[in-house]
């Protein structure tokens, strides 16, 4: 014989859990590569180490109801001497669900959403790097959270001063 459980007893089961981020999509939005000063350059990264620059930043714009979009924009420049071997820049974005608490939200978009799209933003301009006849651009873990609180501290010291 079948067991019904009544209203009561059906409310007492556990809801299922909403995950605070989901990824609904990932896109190249943005992608350049120049090699201004190639073939030249490669013989002068024979004689000198190149030196390479990187920019990071991280924007977020709210798409629908919990649907943010979150962009990672990483500029990258290597000079040999005076000299530009190549600049490469990239806007690697994000559609996600974001299910948190609205003192947190920023956070979250701010740290964790570009934390699941960096190693795909990696991997691209290591192969855009390469493909242009350089070595791959490695880059290393990013700080998103050193990041976000640099910013926090920015902003703090910017209302702070305020306008006189």
């Amino acid at each position: 014989m079948a067991e019904e459980l009544s209203p009561a007893e059906d409310s007492a089961q556990p809801k299922e859990a909403v995950p605070p981020i989901s990824v609904n999509a990932q896109y190249t939005k943005d992608l350049s590569f120049e090699a201004p000063t190639a073939p030249r350059i490669f013989a002068a990264m024979q004689q000198e180490d190149p030196d390479v620059k990187i920019g990071v930043n991280v924007d977020f714009m709210e798409f629908e109801d919990n649907i943010f979009e979150v962009v990672l924009k990483i500029e990258a420049t290597c000079t040999v001497g005076a000299e530009t071997a190549f600049m490469l820049e990239l806007e690697y974005g994000g559609l996600f669900t974001v299910n948190v608490e609205d003192e947190v939200r920023g956070a979250v978009l701010l740290i964790e959403c570009p934390r699941l799209l960096f190693p795909f933003a990696r991997n691209i301009l290591a192969d855009v790097s390469r493909d242009g006849g350089f070595p791959p651009l490695m880059l290393g873990p990013l700080d998103f959270a050193g990041m976000y609180q640099q910013q926090l501290a920015e902003q703090n010291q910017a209302e702070s001063v305020g306008p006189d």
